[in-house]
């Protein structure tokens, strides 16, 4: 394999996620909203899909089931979002964007849409596609069978 001009992937990708938390975090805090990048994106799941279980929200957003609970656990404890019982299985539950949950969702996802522009500044539709097979193509590289 032909060695690549930035060999360490991880760190390049690490430092450009930095970054765009930085920025979301600033408009944020600019905003007068106390909340994480982390929650913001279960918050706008929630905001655009609908209600949805735990696991789907960790599957929909990539990340592990403690981790996705700890996110609802605070965003609940601001009143964001709101746990309900699921009608038929009394073990699992229901997560639900609260009237607050969507108004301060209303009130950042104008800064949101600037900073989803000034990311792609430059960029084709097809560069975002590329780069979406090319992140698919690095995790598929790693998954366990």
């Amino acid at each position: 394999m032909k060695s690549l001009a930035y060999p360490n992937v991880g760190t390049v990708l690490d430092r450009t996620t930095r970054l765009l938390k930085q920025y979301y975090l600033r408009a944020f805090k600019e905003e007068g909203v106390d909340i994480s990048t982390e929650q913001w994106v279960l918050l706008d799941r929630l905001h655009t899909e609908g209600n949805a279980s735990q696991t789907d929200l960790a599957n929909g957003t990539f990340k592990d089931a403690p981790t996705v609970s700890r996110i609802i656990d605070k965003l609940a404890k601001k009143k964001l979002v709101e746990r309900q019982r699921f009608p038929n299985d009394r073990r699992r539950y229901l997560v639900a964007i609260t009237p607050a949950g969507k108004a301060i969702h209303a009130r950042i996802m104008p800064h949101v849409r600037e900073l989803r522009k000034q990311t792609w500044a430059g960029l084709t539709e097809e560069d975002y596609h590329r780069l979406q097979d090319l992140l698919r193509h690095i995790r598929c590289n790693f998954e366990e069978e």
